[in-house]
């Protein structure tokens, strides 16, 4: 048995509000920079799936988190992938991601696009062998730590504080009992909506906070000490990713849990926050590092007795399943991301939905990732033209 094609998807998705909260249509350009975030994002939902077929007729379904230019990711894996994976085994996913990821390393492409499209095509691999061999990825994983995945609601994406309080305790009621807010404002602003958040949803719910790289490590201690009387379960990229020594140096002083880590791709990246202990909690995105890396992060996290919350934001059906397998087969889990908004887009691609209720994902049962694409409606969305 070979894998004998391989073909990539770069999808442009319309949803009825930006990711983040904002107008979708009207605008010359789908890109946009968002000056609290310091970054682009796409006012569409975009992504690039990969699928990949044996001589046989096996399929598996991989995606890389890509949320502007896809074009890229697909361009890496049609012109430089591919040749290198068809006539090849699908159960050899661990020299592919060997060749793949020497393919440029020494040209110093050891992070950004190149290891996305390796990771796309990492869980494309896993969904392939699972199909093939009539099993579901945690299983081949090593089994399931739990049935089950606990979640947190991430983002309010409403304009007015009132309305960000009132979303908070509407999923409340849905039996979502953890959220996460984007903070970024100021620290006298930022304590002051996290004072509203916890007024609103109470003591007995757990919140978490999204910095998004905005403070100092003098702005980021002070934000803890104010916070810490608020219950806040975790800090999540305070400071910017380059600075090690200061999340190093912020994790000495902060009460609160600091978390980071949907920057990082692989275990060599994530390593010098562990052994210099600058991190509560590891945030590495399945999209960005594919299942297996994933596995070997988490495993590099559990020798330090640190725990790991997956980062989940704009990936679709096989982003989220990936997850999902991911979350369910590793001892160390603190919690995974929910995204309501990108989840209900991700469904639409799917024949049968992911589920997510009262607080939890639920563990896809099916072969590999559990999943089925609805492959016209992929086709209807994919990109034109290329990068």
């Amino acid at each position: 048995m070979k894998i004998s094609n391989v073909e990539c998807f770069p999808l442009k998705v319309t949803p009825q509000q930006a990711y983040l909260g904002g107008s979708v249509e009207g605008h010359d350009s789908d890109y946009y920079y968002r000056p609290e975030y310091r970054c682009v994002y796409s006012r569409k939902m975009e992504t690039c799936l990969v699928k990949i077929t044996t001589d046989d007729g096996h399929i598996g379904w991989g995606e890389a988190l890509s949320p502007v230019v896809p074009q890229v990711v697909a361009q890496l894996i049609n012109h430089l992938f591919a040749p290198l994976l068809i006539g090849q085994s699908p159960f050899a996913s661990a020299v592919h991601n060997s060749r793949m990821y020497d393919s440029m390393r020494d040209r110093g492409n050891i992070t950004g696009y190149h290891v996305d499209a390796i990771a796309a095509v990492d869980i494309a691999l896993w969904d392939l062998k699972g199909n093939i061999l009539g099993q579901p990825v945690y299983q081949l994983l090593g089994g399931a730590y739990r049935q089950s995945v606990p979640c947190y609601v991430s983002g309010l994406p409403e304009a007015e504080l009132a309305q960000r309080c009132e979303l908070a305790k509407r999923w409340q009621q849905q039996g979502f009992n953890a959220v996460k807010l984007a903070l970024g404002y100021g620290v006298q602003q930022d304590i002051a909506n996290v004072r509203a958040i916890r007024a609103a949803i109470g003591e007995e719910a757990q919140l978490f906070l999204d910095a998004h790289w905005n403070y100092s490590v003098a702005q980021a201690a002070e934000l803890a000490q104010a916070l810490q009387p608020l219950g806040v379960g975790f800090i999540e990229a305070p400071l910017l990713p380059e600075d090690i020594a200061g999340h190093r140096e912020l994790r000495a002083k902060s009460p609160i849990a600091i978390a980071l880590g949907e920057t990082e791709r692989t275990r060599y990246q994530f390593k010098p926050f562990i052994e210099q202990r600058a991190v509560d909690i590891l945030q590495p995105d399945v999209g960005r590092t594919g299942i297996s890396e994933l596995m070997h992060i988490a495993s590099l996290a559990e020798t330090w007795n640190l725990q790991v919350a997956p980062h989940l934001s704009v990936g679709l059906g096989p982003c989220i399943a990936a997850s999902i397998h991911v979350a369910a087969a590793i001892p160390n889990l603190f919690m995974l991301e929910y995204q309501p908004p990108v989840f209900a887009i991700a469904n639409q691609l799917l024949k049968e939905p992911l589920t997510c209720t009262q607080g939890h994902y639920q563990l896809p049962q099916g072969n590999g990732l559990g999943i089925e694409i609805d492959e016209q409606r992929v086709r209807e969305s994919v990109m034109e033209g290329t990068c």
